[in-house]
Order: structure tokens, then sequence, then C-alpha cells
């Protein structure tokens, strides 16, 4: 199932299935046939970002349905623990996952997260403190890491 979310942080597309949700992007399809099945659904997840937006909310509750290699979901499940208001490097990513050396490998799996925002990839920074990349451009996660309270040097 797919719908298209207008909310504080902008609008966006998503998919979701019985398990959870599946993708969260900042591209808009042209056509989307939006079903009605799960509006309930809909609505946690348009009022979860609303509230984060409104830094009223630090962790969200929103089930997932991961769809990666292992790998990638180790690297996303790291990404979930790191806390609101914090970052860490994809080097510190790395280690964590037991993979020294492998920032490039993170921030593969970074490129590859399905469910930005939620799956906290705008916390990852580079090592020399920079931004790094982030799917919905740069402009967002300084205002994703701002909402959070994080200052960047730029």
């Amino acid at each position: 199932m797919d719908a298209i979310l207008s909310t504080k942080l902008g609008k966006f597309y998503i998919q979701y299935s019985s398990k959870g949700l599946s993708l969260l992007s900042f591209t808009i399809p042209r056509k989307v046939e939006s079903s009605s099945a799960d509006q309930k659904f809909i609505k946690t997840v348009t009022k979860e970002l609303n509230d984060y937006a409104d830094g009223k909310l630090k962790k969200f509750s929103i089930k997932l349905d991961l769809e990666g290699t292992e790998f990638q979901k180790s690297v996303w499940k790291q990404l979930q623990k790191i806390k609101y208001g914090e970052v860490k490097s994809y080097g510190e990513i790395a280690k964590a996952i037991n993979l020294e050396g492998g920032q490039r490998a993170v921030g593969g799996a970074n490129n590859k997260n399905r469910i930005p925002i939620i799956i906290p990839c705008h916390r990852v920074i580079k090592s020399d403190g920079g931004l790094g990349g982030y799917a919905g451009g740069l402009r967002l996660k300084e205002k994703l890491l701002a909402i959070e309270g994080v200052a960047i040097n730029i």
C-alpha cells in the first residue's frame, strides 16, 4: 500500500505493509494509488513526523518493514541506537558493527536506507564534522539536526 503525506517537514511518499513502514521517500511519484485500507497507520506516521518537526518526539514508535541485506539491516539497527540530539561519524558506526575501516560500506548502507528520518541516517556525519550526504539534501539534513539541537560547523 502507498500514500502521500503532507507534514511540517514537507511531502513524503510512503509504502507500507501489514508489517509496517517500508519506504519514506522525498520523491513523490506522478501517480499514486492511495488506499484507504489503513488510514490509522497513515495518520500515525504523519502525526509522529509532525511531532518530531515540533521537537516533541524524540523516538519514533512506527513499526518498520525493512528491506535490505543483512549488512544494511545491521547498519540501520546501529543508526537507530544514535540518540536524538547526537551524531556519529561513518567510522564510529563501522567500528560499532565490528567493521574497522568500513566507513564507505556504512555510507553505502546509509544511502540505501529507505526510511530516512525514522531510521536517522541524518545523524551520521563525516569524521571532520562535515555533514556528508543526505538523500533529502543537505539543507534538510541541517534542518533535522537543528530540530534536535545539533550545531554543525560547515
